[in-house]
C-alpha cells in the first residue's frame, strides 16, 4: 500500500469523524440540552429531598433516564414545530429548520428516546414514577406543542403542567409515591412558568405573529400580558414560602423565598409600569425567573443538607440525607447560567 493512498484513507477517516460529530452535536442541539437543565435540576432536587432510601447507582440513573425523557420531549417539539420554528428569527437556526436533522430523524430519535427512558426509569426505580415521566413527555407534546400552543393565549398556562412535573417525579424515583411536598413543588413551577414565558415572548411578540402562535402579548398587548406577569409574580412570591410554611424547608430557604420573591415581584412591578418601547425590562424579569427558579430549588437543597437529620418530613418518618448537596448546586447553577441566553 502507498503512503498516498494511506494519507488519503487517513483523509477519508478523518473527514467521517468530522461528520459524525456534527451530526451527534445536532442530535444533542435536538433535545434543547440548556432548556432542560432547570426541568433536571428540579427533578434532582426532588429525588434528593424525598424520604426514601434509593442507592446511589440507581439514582443516578434516574436522573439519566428523566433527563432522556426531557430531551425526547424537546425533540419531539422541534418535529412538530419546524414549520413555525423557521419563520421564527429565535428558533430558525435549530437543527430541523436548517435541514441538519430531517422531519422523520427527529420524529424517530424522540420516540425511541422517549421509551427507552421511561423503560430505563421503570427498571431503576419504579413504576410511579415511569409513569409520571410517560405522563409529561405526552403532556408537552401533545396537549401543549400539537394542540394548545396554536389554538390559545392560555397555552403556556395550561402547557406548563408539563415543566412542573420533574420536582413530582424525582420525589415518586426515590419514595414511588407523591406526597404533599412534590406536589407544593409542583404549584410553584406551574405558577413560575407564565410569567417567565411572557416575559420572553413580549420581545418577540412580532415573530409570534408572524408564525401565528397566539402568545398573550400577540392577543391581548403589553399592557394586559404585564399585568398578568404582575398577579402570577405575587402569586408564585407567595406560593414558594409554602415549603418553609409546611416545615419541609428550614430558614435557609424561607429567606431565598423571602427575599427572591420580594425582588421578582419588584421587577415585575417595574415592568408593569414601563414604557412600551422599554424592551429591558421583559429582558430582566425573563433573566432573574431562571435565577429565581434555581435558587429557590438550591436552597431547598443547601437546607438539606445543612440539616440532614430532619426527623418530621410531613409524608413520611424516613430521614432524609443530602450530604455534599451544595457543590453539586453550585455546578448546576454554573451549567444554567451559561445557557440562559439559549432558551
Amino acid at each position: 500500500m502507498s503512503v498516498k493512498t494511506i494519507a488519503d484513507q487517513f483523509s477519508q477517516a478523518r473527514d467521517e469523524a468530522g461528520i459524525l460529530h456534527i451530526r451527534a452535536i445536532d442530535f444533542c442541539m435536538l433535545m434543547k440540552p440548556r432548556v432542560m437543565v432547570l426541568a433536571v435540576f428540579t427533578a434532582f432536587v426532588g429525588l434528593t429531598i424525598a424520604p426514601g432510601n434509593l442507592h446511589p447507582l440507581n439514582a443516578f440513573v434516574a436522573v439519566l433516564a428523566i433527563a432522556a425523557g426531557a430531551g425526547a420531549a424537546g425533540a419531539l417539539n422541534m418535529w412538530y414545530d419546524a414549520d413555525i420554528d423557521a419563520v421564527m428569527t429565535r428558533t430558525a437556526m435549530r437543527p430541523v429548520p436548517r435541514g441538519k436533522v430531517s422531519p422523520i430523524e427527529a420524529l424517530v430519535f424522540g420516540i425511541v428516546l422517549a421509551v427507552a427512558a421511561i423503560a430505563v426509569l421503570a427498571l431503576a426505580t419504579n413504576v410511579t414514577a415511569a409513569a409520571l415521566l410517560a405522563l409529561a413527555i405526552l403532556f408537552y407534546v401533545i396537549v401543549y406543542t400539537a394542540w394548545l400552543k396554536r389554538l390559545t393565549p392560555q397555552n403556556i398556562v395550561i402547557g406548563g403542567a408539563a415543566g412542573a412535573l420533574p420536582p413530582v417525579i424525582g420525589w415518586a424515583a426515590a419514595t414511588a409515591q407523591i406526597g404533599i411536598e412534590p406536589l407544593v413543588l409542583f404549584f410553584i413551577i406551574f405558577l413560575w412558568t407564565p410569567p417567565h414565558f411572557w416575559a420572553l415572548a413580549l420581545n418577540r411578540s412580532d415573530e409570534y405573529a408572524r408564525a401565528g402562535v397566539p402568545m398573550l402579548p400577540v392577543v391581548a398587548g403589553r399592557a394586559a400580558t404585564t399585568r398578568q406577569i404582575l398577579i402570577y409574580c405575587a402569586l408564585l412570591s407567595a406560593a414558594s414560602v409554602l415549603p418553609w410554611a409546611l416545615g419541609f424547608a428550614g430558614p435557609i430557604y424561607g429567606a431565598t423565598a423571602i427575599a427572591c420573591g420580594a425582588n421578582l415581584v419588584a421587577l415585575a412591578i417595574r415592568l408593569y409600569s414601563s414604557d412600551k418601547a422599554d424592551r429591558r425590562a421583559p429582558g430582566r424579569l425573563f433573566a432573574f425567573s431562571i435565577f429565581y427558579l434555581f435558587v429557590l430549588f438550591a436552597a431547598l437543597l443547601v437546607d438539606h443538607a445543612d440539616q440532614p437529620q430532619r426527623s418530621t418530613p410531613v409524608s413520611g418518618s424516613r430521614t432524609v440525607h443530602a450530604e455534599g448537596l451544595p457543590r453539586a448546586a453550585l455546578a448546576a447553577g454554573t451549567y444554567i447560567t451559561i445557557g440562559t441566553d439559549e432558551v
